[in-house]
């Protein structure tokens, strides 16, 4: 099972690879996005023990 793993690993990383030289604008712009889904849960994550500390 471990071997299956590092095959999607390698998968994953070559499709990322390819889409970055084909269409590095979109890849770009799903780069920013992911970003800034993760900054938006941290900052809902801060305002809530904000709140919580407040409280």
């Amino acid at each position: 099972m471990k071997w299956v793993k590092r095959l999607a690993l390698g998968l994953v990383v070559v499709f990322a690879l390819f889409y970055m030289i084909t269409r590095p604008e979109d890849a770009a712009g799903a780069v920013q996005g992911a970003v800034a889904a993760v900054w938006g849960g941290v900052e809902a994550v801060a305002r809530f023990f904000s709140s919580l500390a407040a409280a």
